[in-house]
């Protein structure tokens, strides 16, 4: 009897699997190699790794603060109001961001010249001019520019503006969270109104034609026919907008914005452990990022065509 059995070596998974093994001894042998240089260098510098100084007193104050906290907390619960921070904008921004970007990419295929141009003159405008420009702008041309606290100007009972921020109904933002949260809405949604216009224009026109066939007038087509094809399209560029908003926000320390980036790095300065203080901040944005992609990959599964 012939055994035609094919040879290991000419099986393509097995190569496969070789090359994946070689591909993980490699990045193990990388990381060990840096981590022996790494404490080399911090013996000869004098210096140990550690994490021992997040129990220490923090001794710094910090402007905006979600919980209780004093200066003679920890570093490990001054870290914990930036980390605090830095959802409150990741999480209202995504959502605002995510409100204009839709408005403002249907409005680039509205039928009415105006509104279709007021969009595209916004779009050109935030995509093509830096975010921290933006942000400076917002802050120092905007705000400050504002009336002082007992000048504050009143709209309809329920918005307060000052050089103080925004107050709506006794909630009051400060200036910086409002500049930060502007600058990372208007600049992402400028992205992820391109995102929705591509999306939208990538479903069959058939689709329109067939949604007015039904007798449902243009906004119901939208609504009902379109957006949730196009939401295919749409959603994998949304997630990287909405990595990017999330790591955008660390420019809040160009404004005195105390998110966990700002914290970070008055850490640092008082404790002079660059090198764990940067790992914690990379751990944390990586986290958020994961967790966001995670979100995102889910809601994607529930939007795509299943087949029977």
């Amino acid at each position: 009897m012939t055994n035609n059995q094919t040879p290991i070596w000419r099986d393509s998974r097995f190569w496969q699997i070789v090359v994946q093994v070689i591909a993980v001894v490699l990045a193990i042998s990388i990381a060990i190699i840096l981590g022996m240089n790494f404490n080399r260098n911090l013996r000869q510098l004098g210096l140990n790794f550690g994490f021992d100084f997040l129990q220490q007193q923090a001794s710094f104050d910090i402007g905006e603060t979600p919980i209780n906290y004093s200066s003679t907390d920890t570093y490990t619960q001054a870290l914990i109001i930036g980390l605090l921070n830095s959802l409150r904008i990741a999480i209202t921004g995504i959502i605002l961001t995510t409100i204009v970007g839709i408005t403002a990419g249907i409005s680039r295929l509205s039928d009415n010249w105006l509104v279709r141009n007021i969009s595209l003159v916004y779009i050109e405008i935030f995509r093509n001019t830096p975010l921290l420009l933006q942000l400076l702008f917002w802050y120092f041309a905007v705000f400050l520019s504002f009336p002082k606290l007992e000048n504050q100007v009143t709209i309809l009972g329920i918005l307060g503006i000052s050089q103080n921020g925004i107050e709506i109904i006794g909630i009051n933002f400060s200036p910086e969270f409002a500049t930060l949260l502007l600058g990372l809405t208007f600049y992402t949604g400028a992205f992820i109104a391109e995102i929705v216009r591509a999306g939208i224009q990538s479903v069959a026109k058939g689709q329109w034609e067939a949604g007015r066939s039904l007798g449902l007038n243009s906004g119901l087509v939208m609504r009902l026919v379109i957006f949730p094809q196009a939401l295919r399209v749409i959603i994998p560029p949304l997630t990287s907008q909405y990595l990017n908003l999330t790591k955008n926000s660390s420019l809040a320390i160009a404004i005195g914005y105390p998110d966990v980036y700002f914290v970070a790095s008055t850490t640092f300065n008082q404790t002079g452990k660059a090198v764990e203080v940067m790992l914690l901040i990379m751990l944390t944005y990586l986290t958020l990022s994961l967790i966001i992609s995670l979100t995102m990959n889910l809601f994607n599964k529930t939007v795509k065509i299943k087949e029977r």
